[in-house]
């Protein structure tokens, strides 16, 4: 077994393998519910908590399935962590549960959870696969949740609508109004506005990524040649 290098894997996870700006994966979820930063967040953090999870659990028991069943039992595995969280999150926070609706379930179906628990979690061991779910989920939450704000900020003009679906009675006035009288912009809270988001929140992160290649090959140019 090769030696996990832990700050790779919050690297990966964070910036540079994304799930969503990267690999691109989950987007059906990513561009349905991020029409707020709350939906976004409440989306994000029940992915996270089932990459966790599922990742523990499939890095656990990798020395004991055979091969051939490996992705049945782990289906079954990712599809009995979300079960529970969908069950905790209608018993707890039940109103944004509704708003959330079919998109907790299909958590089952996201090939980034899979995809995980097949390429890292059951090749690694228990504290790799855990920090491994945990970048990776905390990745996906950080794109809901700008892309929630881009598309809330727009949309409606505020910022933290609704806060109090998931932080309860004390978040009834954490709503931050962006622009008063603000009569929305449709297009930002429907799908197409879903897509532009995203497209943007790529070309950003390309562009820093870009920006961040150019200033590294310049000082290691100068370096080399006050070596040389």
């Amino acid at each position: 077994m090769t030696e996990v290098n832990y700050i790779k894997l919050v690297q990966d996870g964070l910036w540079k393998n994304n799930t969503g700006l990267v690999q691109l994966l989950g987007l059906c979820p990513l561009l349905a519910v991020t029409g707020t930063v709350i939906n976004g967040l409440g989306l994000g953090l029940a992915t996270t908590l089932t990459l966790i999870a599922s990742n523990i659990s499939v890095s656990l028991i990798r020395n004991i399935i055979r091969p051939e069943i490996r992705i049945p039992v782990f289906v079954l595995i990712i599809a009995s962590v979300v079960t529970a969280i969908e069950l905790s999150m209608s018993a707890f926070f039940y109103e944004l549960y509704l708003i959330l609706g079919i998109f907790i379930p299909l958590i089952v179906t996201n090939c980034c959870i899979i995809g995980r628990a097949e390429a890292f979690a059951s090749k690694n061991h228990l504290l790799a696969a855990a920090i491994d779910g945990l970048m990776m989920g905390l990745g996906f939450t950080m794109v809901l949740v700008a892309l929630g704000a881009v598309r809330e900020s727009i949309g409606l003009g505020t910022l933290l609508a609704q806060a109090e679906l998931m932080f309860g009675d004390i978040a009834h006035n954490w709503t931050i109004t962006l622009i008063k009288d603000y009569r929305g912009f449709l297009l930002a809270i429907l799908p197409p506005g879903a897509f532009i988001g995203m497209g943007l929140l790529i070309a950003v992160k390309n562009i820093i990524d870009y920006r961040l290649q150019k200033d590294n090959a310049v000082i290691f140019g100068i370096t080399k040649k006050q070596t040389a």
